[in-house]
């Protein structure tokens, strides 16, 4: 009987070492748990899923011995906390991995915005560039980038790329946020009102949906520009399609979409719009890192076991 159970590896990660033990039985998916015999279920002391597989209360009822849960990703929004909190079952995210690559997307998608990198693009490729210049960008030196989520490990790696960049940081008024080097806000749209970009790091919790609304919006005014690389739901897209539509604010690019990956047709018709489909994490690098930490706990667990 194998301890450890898991589903096929995501592309870029392997597990040499739980493989040459002999100690890793890999399924289809969750759905094919309940069929084992209930043998090799009492045999299974950690789960090895993704944020796409996630971990549900009848996964964790089907592994009567299960101990340890680690998911390969960052999110957590499939997996079912609470049912891991009532069985004493630790929870290992391997989202450290994942802080280097959304920290560059959310700077690269910064300056695609500022510096207009999409439509310069267009420009050279059209022959436009032979009748002249192209249109003048904007500086991020001097510029106010607002981080929501900036105690975070991903709010602090933008930060730090940002700061490196010439820019000032805002943040909300939180204690976690305390030290930080930062001007703090009390309210979102002051955040808003203070930045010149506003970066979402947040995770999509039922208490922050829409908390990026239309009176939120017109605080970051028709200068400011959004970025999102935290969940879709963070944003009320039906106000941020007003605010790109009408000047409201000057521009907006979307790693996430709370309709992912169904992006409406009026979002997509955007000029001042830049759309990438979730691949904040999406890296070889990320994938090979992810993998050695969550092999590396399983392993620690076992011998301690």
């Amino acid at each position: 009987m194998r301890p450890v159970l898991g589903f096929p590896a995501l592309a870029g990660m392997a597990y040499p070492q739980l493989e040459a033990q002999g100690v890793l039985n890999v399924v289809t998916g969750p759905a094919d748990v309940a069929a084992l015999p209930l043998r090799d279920r009492q045999a299974v002391r950690v789960l090895m899923t993704s944020a796409s597989r996630g971990c549900s209360a009848d996964l964790i009822a089907a592994l009567p011995n299960l101990g340890l849960v680690v998911s390969q990703g960052v999110g957590l929004d499939k997996i079912d906390t609470t049912a891991l909190t009532a069985r004493a079952i630790r929870l290992r995210s391997v989202g450290e991995a994942a802080t280097d690559d959304v920290a560059d997307l959310a700077m690269a998608l910064t300056q695609m915005l500022c510096r207009g990198l999409v439509r310069a693009d267009a420009f050279a490729r059209s022959g436009a560039w032979e009748q002249g210049r192209f249109e003048m960008g904007d500086s991020l030196v001097g510029m106010t980038m607002g981080i929501a989520g900036l105690s975070g490990r991903i709010g602090q790696a933008i930060a730090a790329r940002a700061r490196a960049a010439r820019m000032k940081i805002a943040g909300l008024n939180r204690g976690s946020n305390q030290g930080l080097d930062a001007t703090l806000c009390n309210t979102w749209a002051d955040l808003a009102r203070a930045s010149d970009v506003l970066v979402l790091a947040l995770p999509g919790s039922d208490d922050l949906t829409h908390v990026i609304d239309a009176d939120v919006l017109a605080a970051l005014g028709s200068k400011g520009r959004l970025v999102n690389v935290g969940r879709g739901n963070l944003v009320d897209t039906q106000a941020l399609i007003t605010a790109l539509e009408t000047g409201i604010i000057a521009g907006a690019a979307l790693d996430v979409l709370e309709s992912e990956p169904h992006v409406p047709a009026r979002l997509a018709a955007l000029p001042n719009l830049i759309l990438s489909p979730h691949i904040g994490a999406q890296t070889w690098g990320q994938r090979a890192r992810g993998a050695a930490i969550a092999e590396a706990e399983v392993l620690a667990y076992l011998n301690k076991a």
